[in-house]
């Protein structure tokens, strides 16, 4: 029996629909917040009686405890991710994040879950943004929870994700927006790099994480060289003859 939070953004729906075509689960558990999202998920999987699809926010303790009991296997994707707005709303982020995940650790320990695997980011090494911090701090708590769980089975780890190409928060779809919208292409910061990964990659990533992951563990895909953004920019103008 699987949870998966977060279940119907970009990385935890296709993690959802993975684990069910490929690995023949008891039940998978979607918790979220999104109420559109979640009942186009029920439609989704109306057929498919192991999918429950459950109403409610990382936020709520409560919640989190029933929607885990009998659960073996826990993948924390919900969070706030977008930069710009953490960094105006950072009350929210510390909401969700931190306060957020130490509810999903807490639920875990006390439901004696077999694996807890908290999805981070690249942004949490040497932290710049609210939002980088805010999930270093999740991974703290996360491999911390190693050393409160006594007698308990749970191993719990975090993996870390670069930029995820397609996903909702990549700088991809919004770099072709603005091409579309006849420019000009917005950097941050010019020597700003980032990692790039695909979505199967990243759900790949948590999949072997939850198997081969001891507790305290942070692990990271090797993605190679990172990437310049602003040369990423120049590169597609290039691509669509601009």
């Amino acid at each position: 029996t699987i949870l998966v939070s977060g279940g119907t953004g970009s990385i935890g729906s296709v993690l959802v629909k993975t684990i069910i075509r490929d690995y023949q689960p008891k039940q998978v558990r979607i918790l979220d917040n999104n109420e559109v999202g979640l009942f186009q998920t029920m439609r989704q999987y109306k057929d498919n009686e192991i999918v429950r699809c459950f109403l409610g926010d990382v936020r709520d303790k409560d919640r989190v405890n029933w929607a885990m009991k009998g659960a073996e296997t826990i993948f924390h994707t919900a969070a706030l991710k977008h930069v710009e707005l953490n960094e105006y709303s950072p009350f929210e982020s510390v909401k969700t994040n931190v306060l957020g995940t130490q509810n999903m650790l807490e639920a875990a320990l006390l439901n004696n879950v077999e694996t807890f695997i908290n999805i981070s980011t690249d942004k949490a090494a040497n932290p710049t943004s609210t939002m980088g911090a805010s999930k270093l701090l999740a991974e703290r708590l996360t491999s911390g929870a190693n050393n409160f769980k006594g007698n308990t089975r749970t191993v719990f780890a975090s993996v870390r994700f670069g930029n995820v190409l397609g996903s909702r928060g990549s700088v991809l779809p919004l770099f072709l927006e603005q091409i579309e919208k006849g420019g000009p292409l917005t950097v941050t910061h010019p020597d700003m790099q980032r990692y790039f990964m695909t979505i199967p990659e990243a759900v790949s990533l948590v999949l072997q994480a939850s198997v081969i992951g001891r507790g305290g563990d942070i692990m990271v895909l090797d993605m190679g060289d990172p990437v310049n953004i602003v040369h990423l920019a120049e590169k597609l103008l290039r691509l669509h003859g601009l």
